[in-house]
């Protein structure tokens, strides 16, 4: 009887142990016993589902956008204009008959490319990027060459006033620099958007001692914070489009002295641009003509030793004459044209020329009177 148990036990172990080894194998090949059916959780009322969220299709990158750069601008800074306008100003061609400006600027005179300023948060809303962009489209529909000159700041930036734009007091350096980058890809963008691309754009407005002060400012051989912005804005620049040219503007462009100070000062502290940039105004109201020739010659001499000492391309930014001196604005002009180093001088813009005197205060350099426009323009104009 013992027998009979003890063989019925591992008869029965036997098959426990042959069970076990099916059960694993059918594992190892994924088969698992169903589990018993579970019971479904009521959902807790009020809680939806979460939709699945769209994939945003990739966007391509949007290609540069194609520049044409004159062999050498004839321009005009008209950045006024818009404001004149709403101010019940006209100007009237060489016929007399009333013609919107900028066509005038291009018909008459063969203008070939426009300059228009940027401002931060103006208090009047003129110069700000929907106010540069109704210009901006103007220009370009009539097929000119564009400009473009960020002041960062909310009204003028000149070499005794870079002040920081209201909205970025108090900004640490690094900061600061992302402002820059911001406003400068704002204004890049708004002009892609409409199909432009500037030819130029000027980072910083007459820089002498830097921008942005007083991080900015640039004093001795310390170069402050100014490479940095510099190349905040360059980089801006270069990623939208690449193929647009990056200014450095500084004033006096008779000034030899100051610009060698501050070229080699930025080039030393690494400062990225393509163009130096110039303004002269000759004070032609005050000085004798000998001593006005004398500012042409140096700013001529300044320009080729730019070329010379840094390899870069120079533009005049600035150019302007009290309203009454028509006839010597138009000889120092031609003279620079006729003169220049065609490798060197790769263009010039007359200042706020459709300003009437007196205009904002006491300006006194545009060259309209009754809104027709005096002789200093016809010196671009091609000779016969």
């Amino acid at each position: 009887m013992k027998r009979f148990f003890l063989k019925k036990y591992c008869q029965g172990l036997f098959v426990c142990a042959m069970a076990l080894c099916v059960s694993a194998s059918f594992t190892a090949c994924g088969i698992e016993d169903e589990d018993e059916p579970q019971q479904e959780q009521p959902e807790t009322p009020g809680t939806p589902e979460e939709p699945e969220q769209p994939v945003a299709p990739e966007q391509p990158d949007r290609p540069p956008l194609p520049i044409t750069i004159p062999s050498f601008a004839k321009g005009a800074d008209v950045s006024w204009l818009t404001q004149l306008e709403a101010e019940g100003m006209k100007y009237f061609n060489e016929k007399g008959v009333e013609e919107e400006c900028m066509s005038l600027l291009k018909n008459d005179y063969d203008i070939n490319s426009i300059r228009l300023r940027v401002w931060v948060n103006p208090t009047d809303g003129y110069n700000n990027i929907a106010d540069v962009m109704k210009k901006a489209q103007r220009a370009a529909e009539l097929g000119l060459s564009l400009m473009i000159d960020f002041h960062f700041s909310d009204t003028w930036a000149d070499p005794g006033n870079q002040t920081v734009p209201k909205a970025w007091a108090g900004l640490k350096p690094a900061d600061m620099a992302d402002a820059i980058k911001q406003h400068v890809t704002e204004m890049m963008t708004a002009l892609a958007n409409e199909e432009i691309a500037p030819a130029w754009v000027q980072i910083g407005n007459e820089t002498s001692q830097g921008m942005l002060f007083e991080s900015g400012k640039m004093k001795d051989q310390d170069a402050g914070e100014f490479p940095r912005y510099l190349n905040a804005g360059y980089d801006a620049v270069k990623a939208i489009s690449p193929e647009t040219k990056v200014i450095v503007h500084l004033p006096n462009g008779h000034d030899s002295g100051l610009y060698r100070w501050f070229f080699d000062l930025v080039n030393k502290n690494g400062g990225k641009y393509d163009i130096i940039g110039m303004s002269l105004y000759p004070e032609s109201d005050t000085w004798p003509v000998q001593t006005l020739e004398e500012q042409v010659d140096k700013c001529m001499a300044n320009i080729s030793d730019m070329k010379a000492r840094y390899g870069k391309e120079v533009m005049l930014c600035e150019i302007g004459f009290h309203y009454t001196r028509g006839t010597e604005a138009y000889r120092v002009i031609r003279r620079i044209i006729d003169e220049r180093d065609l490798e060197t001088l790769n263009g010039i813009f007359y200042w706020e020329p459709e300003a009437p005197a007196h205009y904002n205060g006491g300006y006194d350099k545009g060259c309209v009177e009754n809104g027709r426009f005096n002789d200093a323009l016809k010196a671009f104009k091609p000779t016969r």
